[in-house]
């Protein structure tokens, strides 16, 4: 290991270490959120409550619908995440195939997740994988965290902070625009990773890295692996 290398790497969850659900699971969710409270929304509010959802967004469905936005954020995220689990237990959402190279890197490392904190802690003990991070952060079910989470950089930096390390020195793996803006915003270098299903995806802000799987992360000269530690 030499003196170039990360001091430590930060990972997105879904589609870069776990797959993706299906968005009719997540539909599915909002639909149940909004039945909760007796609401027949339309199926355009329904989509706009199942992912990628704005505080401006929350906030107009809520008033159309006369629902407390705290309340019925908790339960769509809840719902959502009971959803997720229920698809793992169906094997329909699982580790990619190279996640071990997460293991062989020899650094600290994080994940910084949009995804619920509830749903990130079941995944990670459920695939035993929670011993490979030092930490591991999601969203808490609160309107807040909307607007704290990717691209903003706020549960970023609290993984550094957790992690002790600076953003300089620090590479931040995810496959959306959303992880790398967040990553370069924050400090950090940013590797995107073009799986299948972004094959098309547009990345505007230049990402240091492009991969197409996680094992070309140990190829890169500042990520030192465990095989290299030993030598």
């Amino acid at each position: 290991m030499t003196s170039d290398t990360y001091d430590a790497v930060v990972f997105d969850n879904d589609g870069v270490l776990t797959t993706l659900v299906d968005r009719s699971v997540l539909r599915g969710a909002a639909e149940e959120a909004f039945a909760a409270f007796d609401v027949d929304a339309s199926p355009a509010d329904v989509d706009r409550m199942t992912v990628g959802v704005s505080p401006e967004d929350l906030a107009a469905v809520c008033d159309r619908y006369d629902l407390s936005p705290a309340e019925f954020w908790r339960t769509r995220d809840e719902l959502s995440s009971r959803a997720q689990i229920d698809a793992v237990h169906r094997g329909e959402k699982r580790l990619y195939d190279d996640v071990a190279a997460v293991e062989a890197i020899d650094l600290p490392r994080g994940v910084v997740s949009s995804n619920q904190q509830a749903t990130l802690d079941f995944l990670f003990e459920h695939f035993s994988v929670d011993s490979w991070f030092r930490t591991v952060l999601g969203r808490e079910p609160v309107p807040e965290s909307i607007e704290l989470k990717k691209p903003a950089t706020h549960y970023v930096e609290r993984a550094l902070d957790d992690l002790a390390v600076d953003a300089d020195r620090t590479l931040f793996v995810g496959d959306t625009w959303v992880d790398v803006v967040a990553g370069d915003r924050a400090g950090c270098d940013t590797a995107f990773v073009r799986r299948p299903h972004r094959r098309d995806h547009t990345v505007e802000t230049p990402p240091t890295y492009e991969v197409e799987t996680l094992d070309e992360l140990l190829a890169l000269d500042r990520v030192p692996t465990r095989s290299e530690a030993a030598r």
